[in-house]
């Protein structure tokens, strides 16, 4: 009787271990299958061999951490997406320049022969469509104004917490960044004034302001910026509010199932007027944000396809576009002194990205070559700040770890488009 139980036993632990067995067999199975189905949907051409080893920690997260923490938060692993939990700009936080208007030739099918010259340049008559955004001229003189007026009223509307939508006394409206470290504020003026360099017209106007308890800008505003606990002496950034705005959407020609964006592209030819002159400002945004190492738009929602396979099918971060069709490149203290500190753990999602396009604007091209040419972009960029900026002193510059680091983004950037042009510069 014992042997008949012992016998019983062991054949009870026996199916109990083969159906342990089974199960596992399935899940593993399962899992299988499920990791050949992400691969799929991360392959294209956005993603020639790139791995998938970076932390989940996210962009806006990153932001958001002093750099004290950023080696720390950098390598703890963390599955959540954050982005959900900081407060975006809404299309309500900004107010369209109106002196813009567009002609009606921008609707309808292309009737003016083809949007490609030269190879790789966007043709002639669709930039004399392209109205001028926010011009030199135009943004010179809303800078001197605001640089005068007093602010009446801080309100939240843009964005994060520790930014505020500021009234001035004429009814002027800006949005004030105060940047939870300096990086932040560096960032977005010194991205400003490069973009002014290459002639990139679709950053808002912007200045910079210091708070102090003797400044009469900020007298009538004195009791909230002591309840938001923003500290004396801080250098803020005042940039032109616009409203009006809505999403924009990654364009098909640059999601990661398209071949990308290059002059043999069948599909340019079926294109509106409207739809090519926004194709032709989303090239200079991939080349602007390459350049300044800005993460925190469509590189990021590359990065962002390890959870989510349709976020190119939603609106991109901080990009919005105005009636008219013109793009607004908002909300840029990911560039230049951030996206720098960062770059290794980007830099194959840039790479991926600037590669993805070889079609440019001619002058956007010149200008990258000039620089390229020159070797002193630190310089000019230098000159232009403090020529332009009052309190450039009080914020400071680029390092020239970061000065370098740019000099070489324009070289890599000449490079390829030097390749594009011997790849297709037959045409």
């Amino acid at each position: 009787m014992r042997v008949f139980s012992a016998n019983l036993l062991a054949v009870l632990f026996l199916c109990a271990l083969a159906s342990v067995f089974y199960v596992w067999s399935a899940l593993e199975s399962r899992l299988e299958r499920h990791k050949r189905r992400f691969a799929a949907q991360t392959e294209g051409f956005f993603h020639p061999g790139l791995s998938m080893d970076l932390s989940s920690k996210t962009f806006r997260a990153l932001l958001a951490v002093p750099l004290a923490q950023k080696a720390r938060l950098g390598s703890r692993p963390d599955a959540r997406n954050l982005t959900g939990q900081v407060a975006s700009v809404r299309s309500g936080d900004y107010h369209v320049n109106e002196d813009n208007k567009r002609s009606a030739s921008r609707e309808g099918p292309v009737k003016l022969g083809s949007p490609v010259e030269g190879g790789i340049f966007w043709s002639e008559w669709l930039e004399e469509l392209f109205s001028a955004g926010f011009a030199e001229e135009y943004s010179r003189e809303w800078q001197e104004r605001v640089r005068t007026y007093r602010i009446v009223k801080l309100e939240p509307g843009c964005g994060r917490i520790s930014n505020q939508l500021a009234t001035f006394a004429d009814g002027t409206k800006a949005c004030v960044r105060y940047g939870i470290n300096v990086d932040q504020v560096q960032g977005e003026v010194l991205t400003y004034y490069l973009a002014r360099l290459l002639g990139i017209t679709n950053l808002p106007p912007l200045v910079l302001s210091q708070l102090s308890p003797e400044s009469e800008q900020w007298a009538a505003v004195r009791t909230r910026t002591d309840a938001l606990q923003w500290s004396d002496r801080a250098v803020v950034s005042l940039t032109k509010w616009v409203a009006n705005l809505s999403g924009v959407v990654t364009p098909g020609p640059l999601r990661q199932e398209s071949s990308g964006l290059h002059p043999r592209l069948q599909e340019l030819d079926n294109k509106t007027t409207a739809e090519l002159l926004e194709l032709m400002q989303w090239t200079d945004l991939i080349l602007f944000d390459y350049l300044t190492a800005n993460f925190d738009r469509l590189v990021s929602n590359l990065f962002s396809r390890q959870w989510d396979s349709r976020v190119m099918e939603r609106d991109t971060n901080n990009l919005l576009k105005t009636p008219d069709g013109d793009i607004v490149f908002i909300d840029n203290e990911a560039g230049l002194v951030h996206g720098y500190r960062v770059l290794d753990m980007w830099e194959k999602y840039h790479s991926a990205v600037l590669s993805s396009v070889c079609v440019f604007r001619r002058r956007t091209a010149q200008r990258v070559a000039e620089l390229h040419r020159r070797g002193d972009s630190r310089k000019v960029l230098l000159e232009l700040y403090r020529d332009s900026e009052p309190l450039s002193s009080q914020l400071g510059f680029l390092s020239d770890e970061h000065a370098g680091i740019l000099q070489d983004r324009i070289g890599r950037l000449h490079k390829h488009i030097a390749h594009c042009k011997g790849t297709y510069g037959q045409l």
